[in-house]
């Protein structure tokens, strides 16, 4: 747990996909249900997929993106859980080889070792998500512990909209 007010550290891991504009409503849920929150994004992620500065205003803790030299302090203490959301095709499918070229995917990589709970909700066409890579990324993660949400892929209604993510969803993986 946390020094602050003993309450447990969540790590949130944000994907590029456009739904992640919406990440701030991830945030604010697990805020109120106690956790102490901290942002890690992919680089691509961070190149406007969601308001930074928000974020960070509603963590009060810098969003991490890379990683720190030796000499720099740990900006959040180690994590109770992990949430990846969205979890796009590519970071699936490097997480689940253990390809931790980001520290976004090194830190999802970590939390296996760390026996720390991780819980996804992918995001991921329905084209990528038919290829064989990722369905067998999917089996290894599940093998890992790791707790899928429902696939969302974005397609709209038949009124024309697009549905909601459902950000919630992931905390309540976590149980």
């Amino acid at each position: 747990m946390s020094e602050q007010a003993g309450k447990p550290f969540l790590y949130v891991v944000v994907c590029a996909a456009g739904i992640a504009s919406g990440v701030s409503k991830l945030v604010a849920a697990a805020q109120e249900r106690g956790w102490e929150v901290g942002v890690i994004a992919t680089p691509v992620a961070m190149n406007g997929f969601f308001d930074t500065a928000a974020v960070e205003a509603l963590t009060g803790r810098p969003i991490r993106s890379a990683w720190r030299t030796p000499a720099d302090p740990r900006p959040f203490p180690p994590p109770d859980a992990v949430v990846v959301a969205p979890a796009t095709f590519n970071t699936v499918n490097k997480w689940a080889q253990g390809l931790a070229d980001t520290l976004a995917v090194a830190t999802l990589c970590e939390a296996y070792g760390l026996g720390v709970p991780v819980a996804a909700l992918p995001c991921v066409a329905d084209a990528l998500a038919a290829h064989p890579a990722y369905r067998e990324s999917l089996v290894r993660l599940r093998g890992m512990g790791v707790r899928f949400g429902e696939p969302y892929t974005g397609d709209p209604q038949e009124d024309g909209r697009r549905p909601e993510f459902g950000w919630e969803r992931a905390l309540d993986l976590l149980g």
